[in-house]
C-alpha cells in the first residue's frame, strides 16, 4: 500500500509541476509573446501535465486490481 502512496504522490508532484510550467508558458505566450508557437508549446505541456498524471494513476489502478485479482485466483487452488 505504502509503494501505491508513493506512486501517487510522485505523479502528483511531477504533474503539477509539468502543469504550472505549461500554464505559464501559454499565458506568455498568449499576452506577452508576438509569436503563436509558444502558445502551443504551453497548450501542449499542459496536455503533457495531463498525460502524464492519468498514466499514473492508471498504472496504479492496474497494480491494485492485479494484486487483488491474484490474491483470489491464490484461494481457488
Amino acid at each position: 500500500m505504502e509503494s501505491k502512496l508513493k506512486m501517487l504522490n510522485a505523479v502528483k508532484v511531477v504533474g503539477l509541476t509539468v502543469l504550472t510550467i505549461g500554464i505559464s508558458i501559454f499565458l506568455y505566450g498568449f499576452f506577452v509573446s508576438d509569436y503563436s508557437a509558444v502558445t502551443g508549446i504551453g497548450i501542449g505541456t499542459v496536455m503533457g501535465a495531463i498525460f502524464i498524471f492519468l498514466m499514473g494513476v492508471f498504472f496504479v489502478a492496474t497494480e491494485e486490481m492485479l494484486e487483488k485479482t491474484d490474491k483470489g485466483m491464490r484461494g481457488i487452488h
